[in-house]
């Protein structure tokens, strides 16, 4: 069963990933995106939302302006792409070394029901400890992934129930401008460019 639920679970997020980088490839063949193109996440400096990160702090997307910003959804109870994105992310900051000080590196949680800060902050431990996870009210959490232009959704499932959601990795600059998307299972000899060309 724990097989099953991580292809459903992976088919979900690719599928959400995919619809994604679809948009992403018009705006790419057309050469610039109109500022309300609703494929694109709006600039950080235009989301509004607050959550709370794993160590009770309080965080709202100004706070990530001046640095270059990774932010992925996801959430603990995730049996594949989340854990498995994670690692990749944690591989991602070896291979840039010091330039991956300069990061924001964020994980939004799309289950904080079960999501606590404590829930977060052990489950995180596992990872590279410059990854940041955030939870916070559901209303906040939409917030939040409609100023990415991410999805997601909770499915009942046998008795107890899992979380859909887009598995890309959003990549910004400093100023807040959209840069790029990783999308989930990216060959790290790309993803890991891509990167460089935002903190540079």
């Amino acid at each position: 069963m724990r097989t099953r639920r991580a292809v459903i679970l992976g088919l979900g997020g690719v599928a959400g990933a995919l619809a994604f980088t679809l948009g992403l490839g018009a705006w790419r063949s057309r050469g610039t995106a109109p500022a309300t193109d609703p494929r694109l996440p709006l600039p950080i400096a235009e989301m509004d939302f607050t959550l709370t990160d794993q160590r009770g702090a309080t965080v709202r997307p100004s706070d990530w302006i001046g640095r270059p910003t990774m932010i992925f959804f996801g959430f603990t109870f995730c049996p594949d792409v989340c854990p498995t994105t994670l690692s990749d992310i944690s591989g991602w900051l070896e291979d840039l070394g010091p330039e991956a000080d300069r990061l924001n590196v964020t994980l939004i949680s799309v289950d904080p029901e079960r999501d606590t800060p404590a829930v977060l902050s052990d489950y995180l431990a596992n990872f590279d400890p410059r990854i940041t996870g955030l939870t916070g009210p559901l209303a906040e959490v939409e917030r939040a992934a409609a100023g990415f232009r991410a999805w997601f959704e909770k499915v009942p499932r046998d008795g107890d129930y899992t979380v859909n959601h887009t598995a890309g990795v959003f990549l910004f600059h400093p100023d807040g401008r959209f840069a790029s998307i990783i999308d989930y299972h990216e060959d790290r000899r790309f993803a890991v460019p891509k990167i460089r060309r935002t903190i540079s």
